[in-house]
């Protein structure tokens, strides 16, 4: 038997060895960007994840930039694919710039298989009649005084009554996203697909019913998005499934909970480690305040008075953006900085690491908000929400989110963080390690 198990493993390093003797043989032939595959089928993954643990999601990228002396792309392996990673601002442009013409949208299979067929997932023009379904009702023309108002009345019985932290069966979802895509019993994976599954089992209950209602025309009331996908085909006359819209209902909450929840999160977490940005907000929203009734609710010319508290919130995310950033698929053979990009190949764009580049930013590790007056950072410089044509979707509904639960909280409470510089992990998302415990103090009336 140990015979056997010797022979195997000479037998597996030989093959390893051919392999990257092949590899280095086709990438100086097609002339690929300087980089390494890793390990056979792990390729650097485990490298990858490891720098997103650790809370620098920006070093796996950053150390191969140096050690190959290609600032704008280099080659690597990711979850079993070989992949280009586009490094910077001209990165960016190129990708958003040439969106369904060189490159489409791809994710890893953990991100395909747990949303399964929705906004994300799909290409071209299923991609455009989804979006166009969807922006009216997360678009900044959704946001009317009668969205501010009803977030500002939720956010306020939500702060009055109990913070409450995610759903046992999106936390599992979630850690399911960031994994390796090893489907058996006790993974992550095998977890969030049973999560998701719950979740679209619970989901396309809902639909059914809305769908009874609609056929009984009793739902002249629910002028909303699920009546909405319910009730609209695309040019062919198809309509969606109820899975196509348990999938990207799944995929609006997550985008629309959880990372605005994440973005407030690390909004809290540097508000209470920087005691004058505190103070500048708190002045800006008390001014709102006492522009308003006793109990008045916000309105959108509120929200457009938050200017510092905006670029407050753009620091935030640029310090540490939620997602550390997205990925493309080759559609053909193309050229990028002198280097061929075979097509097929996956191509990554990475958010943190454009946000610490000294160029950009410069001193990027300060926290400061004045970076975002006046015009703001160079161009494709900051993409906390991506860019192009698959620039986030609800974008806009985030900044009216986000700055409505920071203006009932300011307003009410200063804090302490009970751990101080507490670490922040990408699992997947941006995450204070300890659940960023605080001590609230309200403010004497």
């Amino acid at each position: 038997m140990a015979t056997i198990l010797l022979a195997f493993l000479f037998l597996f390093i030989i093959i390893y060895f051919l392999i990257q003797i092949h590899r280095k043989k086709q990438a100086t032939a097609n002339n690929l960007p300087p980089g390494s595959f890793g390990w056979p089928v792990l390729g650097e993954t485990l490298d990858f994840l490891r720098s997103q643990r650790d809370g620098a999601a920006d070093k796996f990228v950053r150390e191969r930039i140096e050690r190959y002396g290609s600032p704008l792309v280099f080659k690597t392996s990711l979850r079993g694919e070989h992949m280009a990673v586009f490094c910077g601002p001209e990165g960016n442009k190129f990708l958003f710039g040439n969106e369904n013409k060189l490159v489409a949208s791809w994710w890893p299979k953990t991100v395909r298989s747990l949303f399964g067929k929705c906004l994300n997932t799909c290409r071209g023009d299923e991609a455009k009649w989804l979006r166009k379904m969807m922006l009216p009702y997360v678009g900044p023309d959704a946001l009317s005084n009668r969205y501010a108002i009803v977030m500002d009345l939720v956010t306020r019985v939500h702060v009055q009554n109990q913070w409450e932290e995610l759903g046992s069966l999106f936390n599992t979802f979630l850690k399911g996203i960031g994994s390796l895509p090893i489907d058996i019993p006790g993974t992550r994976f095998y977890r969030g697909k049973r999560a998701a599954f719950a979740i679209k089992k619970q989901l396309i209950m809902l639909i059914n019913q809305r769908k009874l209602e609609i056929k009984q025309q009793n739902a002249s009331s629910f002028e909303d998005l699920l009546s909405h996908l319910l009730r609209s085909s695309d040019e062919n006359g198809r309509f969606l499934s109820e899975m196509e819209i348990a999938n990207n209902i799944l995929l609006l909450l997550f985008a629309g909970h959880d990372t605005s929840a994440v973005s407030i999160t690390l909004l809290m977490k540097i508000l209470g480690e920087h005691h004058d940005v505190y103070k500048n907000v708190l002045k800006e929203q008390m001014g709102i305040l006492e522009g308003k009734a006793p109990g008045e609710a916000l309105k959108w010319e509120d929200i457009q008075k938050m200017r510092y508290s905006w670029n407050v919130v753009c620091e935030v995310l640029r310090y540490n953006p939620p997602v550390i950033g997205a990925f493309r698929e080759a559609l053909v053979d193309f050229e990028y900085a002198g280097y061929t990009i075979p097509k097929g190949w996956k191509i990554m764009w990475s958010a943190a690491m454009t946000h610490k580049e000294e160029d950009n930013f410069p001193n990027a590790t300060k926290f400061d908000p004045s970076r975002f007056e006046g015009t703001g950072p160079t161009p494709f410089a900051y993409v906390p929400f991506g860019g192009g044509p698959r620039m986030c979707l609800g974008k806009e509904l985030a900044r009216v989110q986000i700055l409505v639960f920071l203006h009932n909280i300011v307003t009410k409470f200063s804090w302490d963080l009970l751990i101080p510089d507490e670490k922040i992990e990408y699992d997947p998302l941006a995450t204070p390690v300890k659940g960023l415990p605080i001590r609230l103090h309200p403010h004497k009336v």
